[in-house]
C-alpha cells in the first residue's frame, strides 16, 4: 500500500485548475504578459485595458480551432502561431500543431492532461493518434492532447542535408577525423539553418516551455497538468522553473538531469547502460530460457564486440554492412529499454552464429535528399565541449571501465553531433531551481538504460521539496505503462494531487523477459 499525502495549490482546488490564487504576479512574470500582449496585437488579437496602472489585466490568448483530425477522426487535431523568438514576440512566427482527445466522462472531467514527447524526435500528435499512452480513468477525466515540439514533426521541423548528416561519426578514431567532425558539422549548422529557416536558432527546450504555457492559456487552463516522458521531462521541468505559480500537476518519468557537464552526462550514462546488462545478464544465469543459459555470457558478448573490432561482424539490419562497437553496444540497449531480454539473448547467439562480414559497402549517397534532424534540439540544450581527440579518447577510456560490456552509450553520437556549436548555447545546463506549490513527481525504473535511476535522484536532490521521487524496482525505459503500482499511484497525483511520499517505491513486474 502506497502512503501518500494530499497537496493542493494555494488558493486552488486541485480539481478545478480555474480557480487561481490572488497575490500579485512576481516581476518576471509581468513582463511575460507585456510580452504575450505583443504577440497577440501582432495576430490582430485586440485586449483589454489595464484594471489599474500597477498591474496588467490578464492577457487573452487565442484558442486553438480543433478539427477532426485526417488519420482518425475520432481525435481532434489544431495549430497555434507561436513567436519564433519569445523575446521578439512581434517578430517572425511558426506554427505549433497539436492533437487531442476529449475526456469520455464530460460531467467527470477535471481539464485538459498535456503530454510532453520525449527524444528528441518524438511526435506528441502521433502519441495522441496511437491512444495507447494513458489508463482509461485518465482518459474518462482530461482532455489529454500533446503537440509536435518546435522544430519536430510537423511543428516546423529542422531539416538538413543527408549527405551531411550521413556524415557525423558514432565514434570519433583519430585527430584527423575529430578535426573533420568539427568541420563537417559548422557546414551542416549552415546547411539546416538555411533549409529550416529562423526557427534553427531558437528550437530549445526553454523557447518550448514558453511554447507551453501558450499551450496552456489557449486550452483555458489556469494551472498546468502535465505528463513528460524521457526527454519530456526537461520541458516539464523547466516549465516549472519559469511559470511556478502555473503548476497544478507535473509528472517527470524517466527523468533526464540536465546540470551535468560532459563528463559526468558520459559517465552516468555508462553507468545506466551497464547496470541494465547487468541485469540481463543475471536473467540469463537464474533463466532455464534464456537461449544463452548455462553459458559465459559476458564472454560471448566480448566475442561479438572483438569480432565487431575487426570489422567481421555483419549487421542483422543492413545486408551488406557491418556492424560496428558502436552498433553493437546500440543493439543491446534498444533490447534493454522493454526490457526485450529473451530478445537480446536469441540475437546475440544468432550474432555469434553468423559468417564473417564481407566488409563494408559504400552506401549510396543522394546528394539532394533531404532528412529531418530532431537532435538539433539537444544541440541548443545541452553545452558538451571536448578540446581534442586526445580528451575524446580518454572520455571513451574512462567510460570503457565503467561499463566494460556497454562501453559506447547512445548518448556518445551526441557528443560528436554537437562538436563545435558556438558556446553559449540557447538553453545551457543547471541546477534547477524550481520552487512549487505542489511537488513535482517524478517516476523512474530501477534500471533505466538511457534515463538511468542516478538521474532521478540527482534532479530529485536539485528539486528539494519541489519534488517527490517514485522508484519502480524493475526494468526498462518508461514505468507507467509497465506497472500498475506505478500507474495507480501517477493517476492519483494527475487526478486529485495526491502526492506519494517521497522515496516510494513500487515492486519490480516479474515476467519471463523481465
Amino acid at each position: 500500500m502506497l502512503r501518500v499525502r494530499k497537496s493542493a495549490p494555494r488558493g486552488g482546488d486541485p480539481a478545478r485548475p480555474g480557480r487561481e490564487g490572488r497575490g500579485r504576479p512576481p516581476a518576471r512574470m509581468r513582463a511575460l504578459a507585456v510580452g504575450a500582449t505583443a504577440a497577440l496585437l501582432a495576430t490582430g488579437v485586440s485586449t483589454p485595458a489595464p484594471a489599474s496602472a500597477g498591474r496588467p489585466a490578464p492577457v487573452p490568448t487565442p484558442g486553438i480551432a480543433w478539427q477532426p483530425c485526417e488519420e482518425d477522426r475520432t481525435a481532434e487535431c489544431g495549430t497555434l502561431s507561436l513567436p519564433v523568438d519569445w523575446d521578439r514576440p512581434e517578430g517572425e512566427r511558426f506554427t505549433l500543431h497539436l492533437a487531442r482527445r476529449a475526456a469520455t466522462d464530460p460531467a467527470a472531467r477535471i481539464g485538459s492532461l498535456v503530454f510532453g514527447p520525449g527524444g528528441p524526435g518524438d511526435s506528441g500528435v502521433r502519441r495522441i493518434l496511437l491512444n495507447d499512452r494513458f489508463s482509461d480513468d485518465l482518459r474518462r477525466r482530461f482532455d489529454v492532447v500533446s503537440f509536435d515540439p518546435r522544430g519536430i514533426g510537423r511543428s516546423n521541423p529542422v531539416l538538413c542535408s543527408a549527405a551531411l548528416l550521413d556524415r557525423q561519426p558514432q565514434v570519433i578514431a583519430d585527430q584527423a577525423r575529430f578535426d573533420a567532425a568539427v568541420a563537417d558539422n559548422a557546414l551542416l549548422r549552415a546547411d539546416c539553418r538555411q533549409r529550416t529557416g529562423p526557427l534553427y536558432d531558437h528550437v530549445d527546450t526553454r523557447s518550448a516551455a514558453r511554447d507551453l504555457d501558450a499551450v496552456r492559456a489557449a486550452l483555458g487552463e489556469t494551472r498546468l497538468t502535465f505528463h513528460g516522458s524521457s526527454y519530456g521531462t526537461l520541458l516539464g521541468a523547466q516549465y516549472a522553473e519559469q511559470f511556478p505559480h502555473r503548476v497544478r500537476a507535473v509528472v517527470l518519468e524517466s527523468v533526464v538531469d540536465h546540470s551535468l557537464d560532459t563528463r559526468a552526462f558520459l559517465d552516468t550514462q555508462a553507468a545506466a547502460a551497464q547496470d541494465s546488462f547487468d541485469e540481463f545478464v543475471a536473467w540469463c544465469a537464474r533463466t532455464p530460457a534464456c537461449a544463452l543459459h548455462g553459458e559465459d555470457v559476458r564472454a560471448v558478448w566480448a566475442g561479438l564486440l572483438a569480432r565487431a573490432e575487426r570489422g567481421e561482424l555483419a549487421d542483422p539490419d543492413r545486408p551488406g554492412a557491418t556492424l560496428t562497437p558502436y552498433g553493437l553496444s546500440r543493439l543491446a540497449q534498444r533490447r534493454l529499454y522493454g526490457p526485450d531480454w529473451a530478445g537480446l539473448a536469441t540475437q546475440i547467439v544468432a550474432l555469434r552464429a553468423s559468417p564473417p562480414a564481407a566488409g563494408p559497402r559504400a552506401a549510396d549517397v543522394d546528394v539532394d535528399a533531404v532528412r529531418p534532424h530532431p537532435f538539433a534540439v539537444f544541440c541548443a540544450d545541452w553545452h558538451l565541449p571536448v578540446r581534442d581527440h586526445r580528451e575524446y579518447a580518454a572520455h571513451l577510456r574512462r567510460m570503457a571501465r565503467i561499463a566494460p560490456d556497454v562501453r559506447y552509450p547512445q548518448a556518445l553520437p551526441a557528443i560528436a553531433t554537437c562538436l563545435g556549436t558556438p558556446a553559449p548555447v540557447a538553453n545551457p545546463q543547471h541546477r534547477l531551481r524550481v520552487r512549487t506549490d505542489v511537488p513535482l513527481l517524478l517516476a523512474n525504473s530501477r534500471y533505466d538504460p538511457a534515463s538511468g535511476h542516478n538521474w532521478a535522484t540527482n534532479v530529485a536532490r536539485q528539486l528539494g521539496r519541489s519534488g517527490v521521487l517514485l522508484t519502480y524496482e524493475g526494468w526498462g525505459h518508461g514505468n507507467y505503462t509497465r506497472s500498475d503500482c506505478v500507474r495507480d499511484a501517477v493517476d492519483r497525483y494527475l487526478i486529485s494531487v495526491d502526492v506519494p511520499a517521497d522515496g516510494t517505491s513500487c515492486p519490480a513486474v516479474p515476467a519471463t523477459s523481465g
